[in-house]
């Protein structure tokens, strides 16, 4: 492959979405998030609103009995077309697809675990404190109300979606290449690491 894709798993309030678009952006590449949606959606020809439902949530919890994503796609005959686990089939088969042939930058939905076994992806997970994750929902959204409540509620339901998906626990430092902490060093100064850490592994050079 002479394409690199960088995956960030990112605790809410983190800046792990900024960090994923300024260095789409300085990469010169395109940035996923939200867009997977979209193209799952075309895919699969499922509404676009039920992958937004699911998205990043798992139904049963944390406590829920994990199916490990393995490749396969439920067929339009099968009852469990539209359940969470095929819409998550889906994505994942676009996140496959765009890196066997693109390089880009991929934002959450266990893109990481989907592509561990390729060896042109460097996977990142981003956290920081409560504290500066508070001040980054101030400045980058709308709320005010509850922050910390808000923060603890999404990193839980992104925890759940991991482990239902991968089996894996989400901050686990063994499933990342690298783990940064924006409230040490900021963002600015974690795009500029990601990018270092990109040339020292070769990846950009392939």
């Amino acid at each position: 492959m002479d394409n690199f894709v960088i995956t960030i798993a990112r605790g809410y309030g983190s800046g792990g979405r900024q960090i994923g678009k300024k260095l789409a952006e300085r990469l010169n590449v395109k940035f996923y998030d939200k867009e997977l949606l979209k193209l799952a959606s075309e895919k699969s020809g499922i509404k676009e609103e039920l992958f937004g439902e699911a998205d990043e949530k798992a139904k049963g919890g944390l406590f829920s009995r994990p199916k490990v994503y393995t490749g396969e796609i439920i067929p339009p005959s099968d009852r469990k077309f539209v359940s969470d686990e095929n819409l998550f089939n889906y994505q994942a088969e676009i996140i496959r697809e765009l890196a066997s042939k693109e390089s880009c930058v991929i934002v959450g939905r266990c893109a990481d675990f989907v592509l561990k076994n390729y060896v042109n992806v460097l996977s990142v997970f981003i956290w920081a404190d409560m504290d500066s994750c508070v001040k980054n929902v101030l400045k980058y959204t709308d709320v005010t109300d509850d922050i910390e409540a808000l923060i603890n509620r999404i990193d839980k339901e992104r925890s759940a979606y991991y482990k239902s998906h991968t089996g894996r626990e989400w901050t686990d430092i063994r499933n990342y290449d690298l783990c940064l902490n924006t409230g040490d060093i900021g963002i600015d100064k974690c795009v500029d690491i990601i990018c270092d850490y990109l040339k020292i592994s070769g990846l950009e050079q392939q």
